[in-house]
C-alpha cells in the first residue's frame, strides 16, 4: 500500500473512532422507537434512507472537474488520457492520488475502487470499502452518504466473494446497511449470523447493542454490552453505549460512573469536555 493511501485511510479510521464515541446522541435518541434487533430504525438524522436519492456521480464528477483551475485541469486531462489508453490499477491510483491531493476524497475513493477491482485482491477491495465507510461516517449530505454506502457494499461483497469467511468484512458490510442505506434488517441478519457462530464477537455485539438502545430494548442492549466488557474491560465503545443504556433506563449513578471511566480511558480533552457537559445535562 502506498504511503499516501496509508495516511488517507489512517486519518479516516481515526475519524470513525471519534465520531463513534462523540456521535450525535441527540440524533440517536430521536430515532424510531420501533428500531432494533428485530425492527428497522430510521436512518441517521431521522430520515429513512430508502427515501433518499443516491448521488448522481456522473454529474458530481463533471462538477468536480469544472471547479478545477486551468493548470490543474490540464494535469487531470493528461492523467485521464493515460488511464483511457491503459486502464490499469496504476493509472487509476494516479487519478485517486490526484483527487486526494486536491482534497476531493469522494473522487479519490472512486478511483481507488476502480484500481482495487482491477487488482482483484481481497486486500485492495477491502481497503476501498473501508475508505468509503470512513467517508460515509462523516458525511452530512444524505444523497452522498447513501452513494458512499452503496459503493462500500459493492467493495465488501466483492471481498466476500474472494474470502467468504472473513468476519470483519461481514461486520463492515452490516455497518453499511445499518448506518448507510437504512436496510437495517440486512445488517442485523449478518450480525446475528456472526454472533450465532461466535457469541463473544466484540464488534457485532457492540453494534447490536447500539441498535437495541435506539429501539428502547435496553435490557437486551445491556446484556450484550456487559458481555463485551467481561471480555474486554477497557473497551470504550461498549462502555460508552452501556452508559447510554443505563441512562435511558433511569440508572443515572451507573451511567455517570461508566461515562467517567470511559472519559479517563479515552484521555482526550475534547472528549472529556463533551462528556462533562453531557453528564451535567442529566444528573
Amino acid at each position: 500500500m502506498q504511503k499516501k493511501q496509508i495516511i488517507l485511510i489512517g486519518s479516516a479510521i481515526l475519524l470513525i473512532g471519534l465520531l463513534f464515541l462523540l456521535g450525535n446522541r441527540k440524533g440517536d435518541e430521536s430515532k424510531s422507537k420501533s428500531a432494533g434487533e428485530g425492527n428497522v430504525p430510521m436512518a441517521q438524522g431521522g430520515m429513512d434512507n430508502h427515501e433518499t436519492e443516491v448521488l448522481d456521480f456522473d454529474k458530481y464528477m463533471l462538477d468536480s472537474e469544472a471547479a478545477l483551475s486551468t493548470d490543474v485541469s490540464a494535469q487531470l486531462k493528461k492523467l485521464k488520457a493515460l488511464a483511457e489508453a491503459n486502464n490499469s490499477a496504476i493509472q487509476n491510483k494516479d487519478l485517486a492520488e490526484f483527487w486526494e491531493k486536491h482534497e476531493n476524497l469522494n473522487m479519490a475513493a472512486h478511483f481507488y475502487k476502480k484500481a482495487a477491482f482491477l487488482e482483484n485482491t481481497e486486500k485492495s477491495v477491502t481497503f476501498a470499502g473501508n475508505l468509503f465507510v470512513a467517508l460515509m461516517q462523516k458525511s452530512e449530505d444524505a444523497s452522498i452518504r447513501r452513494w458512499q454506502a452503496k459503493e462500500a457494499i459493492t467493495c465488501f461483497n466483492k471481498a466476500l466473494e474472494l474470502n467468504p469467511e472473513n468476519v470483519e468484512t461481514k461486520i463492515a458490510l452490516a455497518t453499511c446497511y445499518t448506518e448507510g442505506t437504512g436496510e437495517t434488517m440486512k445488517g442485523v441478519t449478518l450480525l446475528r449470523e456472526i454472533t450465532q457462530k461466535d457469541s463473544n464477537n466484540i464488534s457485532a455485539n457492540i453494534i447490536l447493542g447500539k441498535l437495541a438502545i435506539q429501539s428502547g430494548q435496553l435490557d437486551k442492549a445491556i446484556k450484550r454490552l456487559e458481555l463485551v466488557l467481561t471480555i474486554k474491560p477497557d473497551n470504550t465503545e461498549a462502555m460508552y453505549f452501556l452508559a447510554e443504556a443505563y441512562k435511558s433506563q433511569g440508572n443515572k449513578e451507573k451511567a455517570i460512573s461508566l461515562f467517567e471511566k470511559c472519559k479517563k480511558l479515552v484521555n482526550n480533552p475534547d472528549f472529556t469536555k463533551e462528556i462533562d457537559n453531557y453528564i451535567n445535562s442529566f444528573k
